[in-house]
């Protein structure tokens, strides 16, 4: 697989120094008033809705003369459409978004009752980046952020999964999806793709080539994976299915919230990925600050990577680095 997985607009500059970068996202975020007031009553948390035991996400991915909307909709939400003019023929594209409807079920009860478990219910953030792949995948736009080829051969492993709305969403875009997270939560992921893909299950997956066939879900616990010498950590991390392949793209999003997390995290973003090939996506919803920094902290001081802040893909109060392990 090529490195060039990724594009970055022209002139993106690496992210050097966490100070730096945190000033700029933080007062970014203060010029621009939001209201993070969820319909469940939670504020500034980024839930889509914790008092449902399922939800119903749909996706409208419009083509290129239509306004692209910057989110997916929990429950229902209808595109705008716009016309070129009033004598333009409308195309079957422009009359009619493709649609991709998700149900997916949540484990409510968790978030109060399980200590330090945030996974059990959906959040934003993660509508939010699928909308933005699901639509440039479906139709590309001259400046797109994932090669649309590259990625069709990829191998994707996600981080801190949750629900497992991403996996469900985005594993048609790749060669394979590995949805991971900590035990407890494993069988909620289970549940929702095979909710959503008739005939999967984790031991047997329906035929080579349906919808879903490519997903698997796996434990990844980052504090057990910390825990051990790293000279056995490659035994306990998943790898990819494909004989000898390495994994191509890392996603962690809406991971960044607890400080003593970070450590573990880092290490196993870290870990599982391999010089020269792997790409890594961090999706952050801007809340506590220290908390933000520590991270990038961590993560420049291992001086593996090259980080960059990718603008622009989606809104505030979400900031994007694409980093590239190179060493």
């Amino acid at each position: 697989m090529s490195s060039n997985l990724l594009k970055l607009p022209d002139g993106t500059e690496p992210v050097t120094n966490a100070d730096e970068e945190i000033f700029l996202v933080y007062t970014a975020l203060n010029q621009k008033p939001l209201d993070q007031t969820g319909p469940d009553g939670f504020r500034g948390l980024g839930h889509v809705d914790s008092r449902k035991d399922t939800l119903s996400i749909r996706f409208e991915l419009t083509a290129p003369s239509q306004p692209t909307p910057s989110s997916g909709t929990a429950e229902s939400k209808s595109a705008s459409r716009s016309r070129k003019g009033k004598s333009a023929k409308k195309t079957r594209s422009e009359e009619s978004p493709h649609v991709i409807e998700i149900e997916l079920a949540q484990d409510k009860t968790a978030l109060r009752s399980r200590k330090g478990d945030t996974g059990s219910v959906l959040w934003r953030a993660s509508i939010a980046f699928a909308q933005v792949i699901l639509q440039q995948y479906r139709f590309p736009p001259s400046n797109p952020l994932v090669d649309k080829d590259l990625l069709r051969e990829s191998h994707i492993l996600e981080l801190g999964a949750g629900t497992g709305l991403l996996s469900i969403a985005l594993s048609a875009c790749a060669k394979s999806y590995t949805a991971t997270d900590i035990a407890p939560l494993l069988p909620l992921i289970r549940k929702n793709v095979a909710l959503n893909f008739a005939g999967w299950t984790q031991n047997t997956k329906p035929p080579e080539e349906s919808p879903g066939s490519n997903i698997s879900v796996e434990e990844l616990d980052w504090e057990t994976l910390l825990s051990l010498p790293p000279a056995g950590r490659s035994r306990y991390y998943p790898t990819p299915p494909e004989p000898n392949a390495k994994w191509d793209l890392i996603l962690v999003v809406d991971c960044i919230y607890h400080p003593s997390l970070l450590p573990a995290l880092v290490e196993t973003i870290e870990t599982v990925s391999t010089a020269g090939k792997t790409w890594a996506l961090v999706i952050v919803e801007l809340r506590q600050e220290d908390v933000v920094r520590e991270f990038l902290e961590r993560w420049l001081t291992k001086g593996t990577w090259r980080l960059f802040r990718v603008d622009g893909l989606l809104d505030l109060p979400y900031v994007v680095w694409a980093c590239q392990k190179y060493a």
